[in-house]
């Protein structure tokens, strides 16, 4: 989960000793993530004090933070014409162009921030590397570049050091990370966030007891420090999906956790967007149908609220209302679409396309189902992690066709953690979908993709036995007879070599494999063909297949 953003966001607004103090309550607000409390405050400060330009500054940076750019634009505008801090609104417009990906502009705006900057100013330098940190493509390293001239000019400023612990952190330097955390505590115990950061980091290394204790230490000094239950819920969310054993109880504590945060932060739409995606983690959507709804009677036109509803009617059950949502949000190219709002929507598609027992009803529905799984694929190429799971569903109602659509989408992308089963199933659907088909009827193009699934399958595992049988029964249907009895060759010798115990629980396959084999040969080699129907036989006496053969081969 991205938290840094939030809570390298939030310290925008920590204490320095040089800011004027009818911004401290607005400040702390913000570092306890009571953004829409925090709004107010500063609309307030700009209409006492219109010459105030570091209430516009972070007001801007609220509105960043809430993706509302047009909205953070206009208070930076009128931050420049402020009397007082108006260049750090450079600072904010600066983001945007990073946003943007224009680099050289941010870069001018940062210069004309820092061209007069006195020996020990460092407050400039900590907003332009959280600039760099909070952009929609954050440049940690450029950040930490940033703060090293601020510790250099300063290095007792807390704020500097929380800030390249942010850094560090977000260039996955757990050390640095650490140092500069401790440090920042060390020099101003006030700096709760800086304590709780330390939590983060034994999060981040799955430490997730130790992590618990770091944020309780947090809560004894303030029960009502709003983040570190967002911690808490984050980590225990962690913590269940890394020991699944634990998962039911886990997640139930997450849930309770993030409901504390929501009551001591703000329950804004902002806010509630964060809790829905939290809930989607969580896998609760019938909380997440409840929140969708009520944002749904607050703000009836923010589109994001589509991928809410979507989402829970869905998994709720409501196929018809996801299809709806879900094909609202995705039609308009505005959106920001993410690869799992085209996967839910391929989900609802093939609901539609196929009944309950597998059966395919709507041929075209199906297509354009595979076409949306491309979509989200083709947008981010990690979903393929989630398409095993619908591929299973799929699989376990016998739609094999459908299902082999599905994992062959998977497989196309080969770093995915699923890949190797993926291919097992694949190769499994494409042969279930023709095994009851007459010769004429197979599709032989399927059938060679199995045939290349399963040797995907061995390449990767060449000790599951169960991906050489069923490459065997696939070149049986595509007649290819000598590689059908090399596979099922490959295939006792692999049994085999397991020991005595797994060839006896196989001896049904053994059987198939002899049987098989034997028909092969019975044409151009008939001693081979006995010999083989004699291994059947001696298996199973009563065979009748090898009983009959061998009375045709005498």
């Amino acid at each position: 989960m991205k938290t840094i953003k939030i809570l390298s966001f939030a310290l925008l607004a920590s204490t320095f000793t040089t800011q004027a103090q009818d911004l401290e309550p607005a400040k702390k607000a913000i570092d306890a993530e009571q953004f829409e409390k925090a709004k107010g405050l500063l609309k307030s400060i700009i209409q006492a004090k219109p010459s105030n330009g570091k209430a516009n500054f972070l007001l801007g940076n609220i509105y960043l933070k809430q993706n509302i750019a047009d909205s953070a634009a206009i208070y930076f505008q009128k931050g420049l014409t402020a009397s007082e801090s108006a260049k750090l609104n450079h600072i904010g417009l600066g983001q945007m162009d990073l946003d943007a990906n224009n680099h050289s502009a941010a870069q001018a705006k940062f210069d004309m921030v820092t061209k007069d900057l006195k020996k020990k100013d460092t407050e400039e330098l900590v907003y332009i590397a959280r600039a760099y940190m909070n952009a929609d493509k954050p440049n940690y390293k450029k950040a930490i570049e940033v703060l090293n001239k601020a510790k250099l000019a300063n290095p007792n400023d807390a704020q500097v050091q929380l800030a390249l612990g942010d850094a560090f952190y977000g260039d996955k330097n757990q050390n640095d990370a650490y140092v500069a955390y401790r440090n920042a505590y060390q020099t101003d115990n006030t700096l709760i966030r800086a304590k709780m950061q330390l939590g983060v980091l034994l999060k981040g290394a799955k430490a997730y007891t130790e992590a618990v204790k770091a944020y309780n230490e947090v809560i004894a000094i303030n029960p009502n420090y709003g983040p570190v239950y967002r911690e808490l819920a984050e980590t225990h969310y962690l913590w269940g999906n890394n020991e699944p054993k634990t998962y039911n109880e886990n997640i139930k504590k997450a849930l309770s956790f993030y409901e504390k945060y929501m009551s001591l932060t703000d329950y804004s739409l902002n806010s509630r967007m964060r809790h829905a995606d939290f809930l989607i983690l969580a896998k609760d959507y019938k909380a997440l149908e409840v929140v969708a709804n009520k944002m749904k009677e607050l703000d009836g036109v923010n589109p994001r609220i589509l991928r809410y509803l979507g989402y829970s009617a869905y998994e709720n059950g409501n196929i018809d209302g996801a299809l709806k949502a879900l094909t609202d949000y995705t039609s308009n190219p505005n959106h920001k679409i993410i690869a799992k709002d085209y996967a839910y929507l391929a989900q609802a598609k093939i609901k539609k396309a196929i009944t309950e027992d597998g059966k395919v009803i709507d041929p075209t529905a199906l297509t354009d189902a595979m076409t949306t799984v491309k979509k989200a694929i083709e947008m981010d190429p990690l979903i393929a992690n989630d398409l095993n799971e619908i591929g299973k569903k799929l699989y376990e109602q016998k739609a094999f066709g459908a299902a082999a659509a599905v994992f062959e989408a998977a497989v196309s992308v080969p770093t995915s953690k699923n890949f190797l089963i993926d291919n097992f199933y694949l190769g499994n659907a494409l042969y279930y979908d023709n095994s009851g088909k007459d010769a004429d009827k197979r599709d032989k193009i399927a059938l060679q993709k199995a045939d290349v699934a399963f040797g995907n399958v061995i390449t990767a595992s060449p000790t599951t036995q169960d991906a050489y049988i069923f490459r065997a029964r696939t070149n049986k249907l595509l007649e290819n007879d000598q590689q059908m009895s090399d596979y099922y060759q490959q295939y006792m010798d692999v049994v085999t070599a397991k020991g005595q115990e797994e060839i006896t629980k196989n001896k049904s396959k053994f059987v198939e494999a002899f049987n098989n084999m034997a028909a092969h040969y019975a044409n151009s080699d008939k001693a081979k063909a006995k010999e083989l129907f004699n291994k059947t036989l001696a298996i199973d006496p009563t065979n009748s297949y090898a009983l009959e053969s061998m009375k045709l081969l005498k």
